[in-house]
């Protein structure tokens, strides 16, 4: 790939507005590797789990990792390829893949930054504009992604899928979709800064009919939503949380967490 083209998918992907790009996650070679073999690690950028390459960009990494039995290893990879990195898989057990980027800044005018609110289900920063009288003020916001991936080695459900990352903003399974079928439902916890996230947004879309078959939930008063996934398919779960712009981001008006989780769902 030539190097202007890598370098327009990591604007793509790293640098433009959320509203042009709104989903962004980790899309590895095989979600059920073999033992002892080696995974690529995907990034993408898009919509409805279609999405552009984004490219590694070491300025943007603050954690890019496999979390498996053995502990947790970083996920290595060359500068400005796609794939970002690769893992080495080691034996049988649940493996989640983690990529947390840092802080990127982008401003937008009024109208989109309301549609962009509107469509990530944030009325609430949209209500809070409205009574300051900000609704047709131009928007000044930091952002950063916190995605994973569920993987499984050795086609057994094993402990390890909930464990919780640290993320500012993360999307934790309750239970293993490895090891359930489609009758009962998959509850998944939202949390923000380690603490359960209340009323926020949360999509699961499925690769096989991303547009049709999304399902929607607002997290309850523990964080969790509770999705009845339709067997044997690929899943991604997002959602996105805001807040005003801390001190230690200055000119700016909010910030944004965006958080992803892939795996394969029930059989």
């Amino acid at each position: 790939m030539k190097r202007p083209t890598l370098f327009a998918l990591v604007i793509a992907g790293l640098l433009v507005p959320p509203i042009c790009a709104h989903d962004f996650w980790i899309e590895p070679s095989s979600l059920e590797p073999a033992s002892g073999s080696r995974v690529s690690i995907r990034l993408r950028v898009g919509e409805d789990f279609a999405g552009d390459p984004v490219p590694r960009v070491g300025e943007r990494i603050e954690r890019f990792a496999v979390v498996g039995p053995q502990g947790e290893s970083t996920v290595v990879g060359a500068e400005g390829r796609d794939p970002a990195g690769y893992a080495h898989m080691g034996g049988e057990g649940t493996y989640l893949v983690v990529y947390r980027s840092n802080r990127a800044r982008v401003e937008l005018e009024a109208p989109k930054f309301e549609e962009y609110l509107r469509l990530e289900g944030l009325e609430r920063i949209s209500e809070l504009r409205k009574k300051r009288g900000q609704s047709g003020k131009p928007s000044r916001e930091v952002y950063s992604r916190n995605v994973k991936s569920l993987l499984v080695v050795g086609g057994a459900a094993t402990p390890g899928f909930d464990k919780v990352l640290g993320l500012p903003l993360e999307l934790v399974p309750e239970k293993n979709p490895y090891g359930m079928t489609s009758k009962d439902p998959l509850p998944v916890r939202l949390l923000f800064r380690g603490k359960p996230l209340a009323g926020a947004l949360v999509v699961a879309i499925p690769r096989s009919n991303p547009k049709g078959g999304a399902l929607r939930q607002r997290s309850d008063s523990e964080g969790r939503v509770r999705f009845s996934l339709p067997p044997n398919d690929v899943w991604l779960v997002k959602a996105v949380h805001m807040i005003e712009a801390p001190q230690d981001a200055p000119n700016a008006d909010w910030e944004s967490f965006w958080a992803s989780l892939t795996f394969r769902g029930p059989r």
